[in-house]
Protein backbone atom coordinates (compact mmCIF):
# COMPACT_ATOMS: atom_id res chain seq x y z
CA UNK A 1 0.00 0.00 0.00
CA UNK A 2 1.52 3.41 -1.07
CA UNK A 3 2.83 5.36 2.52
CA UNK A 4 0.20 8.51 0.99
CA UNK A 5 -2.97 6.15 1.83
CA UNK A 6 -1.57 5.27 5.68
CA UNK A 7 -2.56 7.12 8.45
CA UNK A 8 -0.18 8.83 10.44
CA UNK A 9 -0.10 7.93 14.08
CA UNK A 10 -1.52 10.11 17.16
CA UNK A 11 1.43 8.63 19.13
CA UNK A 12 3.76 11.52 20.48
CA UNK A 13 6.30 8.76 20.69
CA UNK A 14 6.54 8.50 16.83
CA UNK A 15 7.56 12.16 16.84
CA UNK A 16 9.99 12.05 20.16
CA UNK A 17 13.08 13.15 18.87
CA UNK A 18 16.30 11.05 20.04
CA UNK A 19 17.44 11.72 23.22
CA UNK A 20 13.72 13.34 24.56
CA UNK A 21 11.74 11.49 27.41
CA UNK A 22 8.45 10.48 26.96
CA UNK A 23 5.47 11.73 29.01
CA UNK A 24 4.85 9.23 31.54
CA UNK A 25 0.99 7.80 30.52
CA UNK A 26 -1.57 9.68 32.54
CA UNK A 27 0.46 12.91 33.40
CA UNK A 28 0.22 16.05 32.27
CA UNK A 29 3.84 17.46 30.98
CA UNK A 30 4.69 19.82 34.31
CA UNK A 31 6.79 22.77 32.78
CA UNK A 32 7.71 26.29 34.57
CA UNK A 33 6.72 29.10 33.13
CA UNK A 34 10.55 29.78 31.57
CA UNK A 35 10.00 26.24 30.28
CA UNK A 36 6.66 26.99 28.13
CA UNK A 37 7.72 30.04 27.09
CA UNK A 38 11.10 28.56 26.01
CA UNK A 39 9.10 25.69 24.03
CA UNK A 40 6.40 28.31 22.27
CA UNK A 41 9.50 30.58 21.19
CA UNK A 42 10.50 27.12 19.51
CA UNK A 43 7.37 26.52 18.08
CA UNK A 44 7.10 30.00 17.10
CA UNK A 45 10.22 30.23 15.35
CA UNK A 46 9.95 27.14 13.48
CA UNK A 47 6.54 28.26 12.01
CA UNK A 48 7.25 32.01 11.59
CA UNK A 49 10.27 31.71 10.47
CA UNK A 50 12.34 28.58 9.41
CA UNK A 51 9.52 26.23 8.03
CA UNK A 52 8.69 29.48 5.33
CA UNK A 53 12.28 30.15 3.96
CA UNK A 54 12.77 26.36 3.89
CA UNK A 55 9.23 26.42 1.62
CA UNK A 56 10.52 28.99 -0.69
CA UNK A 57 13.43 27.16 -1.61
CA UNK A 58 11.35 24.19 -2.47
CA UNK A 59 9.44 25.87 -4.35
CA UNK A 60 12.23 27.56 -6.16
CA UNK A 61 13.87 23.94 -6.75
CA UNK A 62 11.24 23.07 -7.60
CA UNK A 63 10.92 25.34 -10.65
CA UNK A 64 14.24 23.95 -11.53
CA UNK A 65 13.48 21.37 -13.41
CA UNK A 66 14.83 17.43 -12.76
CA UNK A 67 13.86 16.88 -9.09
CA UNK A 68 15.85 13.37 -8.60
CA UNK A 69 19.38 14.96 -9.28
CA UNK A 70 18.17 18.70 -7.55
CA UNK A 71 20.74 18.88 -4.35
CA UNK A 72 18.32 22.04 -3.19
CA UNK A 73 14.86 20.27 -3.80
CA UNK A 74 16.02 16.94 -2.36
CA UNK A 75 17.88 18.10 1.32
CA UNK A 76 14.77 21.07 1.08
CA UNK A 77 12.22 18.43 1.48
CA UNK A 78 14.12 16.17 3.88
CA UNK A 79 14.29 19.71 6.17
CA UNK A 80 10.91 20.50 5.53
CA UNK A 81 9.99 16.70 7.13
CA UNK A 82 12.18 17.13 9.93
CA UNK A 83 10.70 20.78 10.58
CA UNK A 84 7.35 19.33 10.19
CA UNK A 85 8.07 16.27 12.65
CA UNK A 86 9.57 18.75 15.21
CA UNK A 87 6.25 20.91 14.82
CA UNK A 88 4.32 18.58 15.53
CA UNK A 89 6.26 17.07 18.32
CA UNK A 90 6.45 20.33 20.26
CA UNK A 91 2.48 21.13 19.80
CA UNK A 92 1.71 18.03 21.60
CA UNK A 93 3.99 18.68 23.93
CA UNK A 94 2.64 22.96 24.79
CA UNK A 95 -1.38 21.41 24.42
CA UNK A 96 -0.25 18.29 26.98
CA UNK A 97 1.25 20.58 29.32
CA UNK A 98 0.59 21.93 32.88
CA UNK A 99 2.56 25.07 33.92
CA UNK A 100 3.59 24.99 37.33
CA UNK A 101 4.94 28.10 39.08
CA UNK A 102 8.08 27.30 41.64
CA UNK A 103 7.00 30.75 43.31
CA UNK A 104 3.42 29.92 43.72
CA UNK A 105 4.36 26.44 46.10
CA UNK A 106 2.87 26.96 48.98
CA UNK A 107 4.27 24.41 51.09
CA UNK A 108 7.87 25.38 50.90
CA UNK A 109 9.42 23.18 53.76
CA UNK A 110 8.98 19.77 51.17
CA UNK A 111 10.18 19.52 48.14
CA UNK A 112 8.01 19.48 44.77
CA UNK A 113 7.97 19.97 41.86
CA UNK A 114 10.59 23.59 40.83
CA UNK A 115 12.44 23.26 44.35
CA UNK A 116 15.91 23.75 44.71
CA UNK A 117 17.36 21.21 45.93
CA UNK A 118 20.75 20.69 47.97
CA UNK A 119 21.92 16.72 49.04
CA UNK A 120 24.37 15.34 50.20
CA UNK A 121 24.98 11.39 49.03
CA UNK A 122 26.67 8.92 51.39
CA UNK A 123 29.87 9.72 50.25
CA UNK A 124 29.02 13.50 52.00
CA UNK A 125 29.15 14.96 48.35
CA UNK A 126 27.06 18.06 48.19
CA UNK A 127 25.26 18.87 45.06
CA UNK A 128 22.36 21.11 44.01
CA UNK A 129 19.60 20.62 41.18
CA UNK A 130 16.74 21.89 40.70
CA UNK A 131 13.23 19.78 39.39
CA UNK A 132 11.95 21.21 36.33
CA UNK A 133 9.24 19.67 33.31
CA UNK A 134 11.26 17.22 31.00
CA UNK A 135 11.81 19.22 28.10
CA UNK A 136 13.76 21.82 30.60
CA UNK A 137 16.47 19.07 31.89
CA UNK A 138 19.89 20.31 31.70
CA UNK A 139 22.24 18.31 33.95
CA UNK A 140 25.06 20.06 33.20
CA UNK A 141 23.20 23.20 34.94
CA UNK A 142 21.98 21.16 37.79
CA UNK A 143 18.38 21.07 36.22
CA UNK A 144 16.96 17.22 36.54
CA UNK A 145 13.24 16.12 34.81
CA UNK A 146 10.42 15.43 37.71
CA UNK A 147 10.60 11.60 36.38
CA UNK A 148 14.37 11.70 36.86
CA UNK A 149 15.76 8.92 39.65
CA UNK A 150 16.67 11.42 41.80
CA UNK A 151 13.52 13.50 41.51
CA UNK A 152 11.17 10.78 42.40
CA UNK A 153 13.43 9.86 45.04
CA UNK A 154 13.56 13.36 46.50
CA UNK A 155 9.94 14.20 46.07
CA UNK A 156 7.98 15.08 49.21
CA UNK A 157 11.10 14.88 51.30
CA UNK A 158 11.63 17.21 54.07
CA UNK A 159 14.78 19.01 54.93
CA UNK A 160 17.10 16.88 57.32
CA UNK A 161 15.31 13.59 55.75
CA UNK A 162 17.14 11.00 54.69
CA UNK A 163 16.11 8.88 51.21
CA UNK A 164 16.71 6.12 49.49
CA UNK A 165 17.70 6.03 45.86
CA UNK A 166 18.10 3.33 43.49
CA UNK A 167 21.55 3.25 41.75
CA UNK A 168 23.31 1.23 39.53
CA UNK A 169 25.53 0.23 41.86
CA UNK A 170 22.62 -0.22 44.67
CA UNK A 171 20.53 1.68 46.73
CA UNK A 172 22.35 5.08 47.76
CA UNK A 173 20.90 7.03 51.24
CA UNK A 174 20.51 11.07 50.20
CA UNK A 175 20.37 13.47 53.27
CA UNK A 176 18.54 16.84 52.09
CA UNK A 177 20.35 19.88 53.27
CA UNK A 178 17.84 22.72 52.01
CA UNK A 179 15.13 23.25 49.78
CA UNK A 180 14.26 26.51 47.49
CA UNK A 181 11.65 27.55 45.95
CA UNK A 182 12.03 30.67 43.35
Amino acid sequence: MSKAFTKESDDEDDDLPEGAAPIPKGSPNYVTPAGMQALQDELRQLTRVERPKVVEVVHWAAGNGDRSENGDYLYGKKRLREIDRRIRFLTKRVEASRVVNPADQTNRDQVFFGATVTYANSKGIEKTITIVGIDEADLAHGKVSWVSPIARALMKAYEGDTVPMRTPGGMEALEVLEIKYS
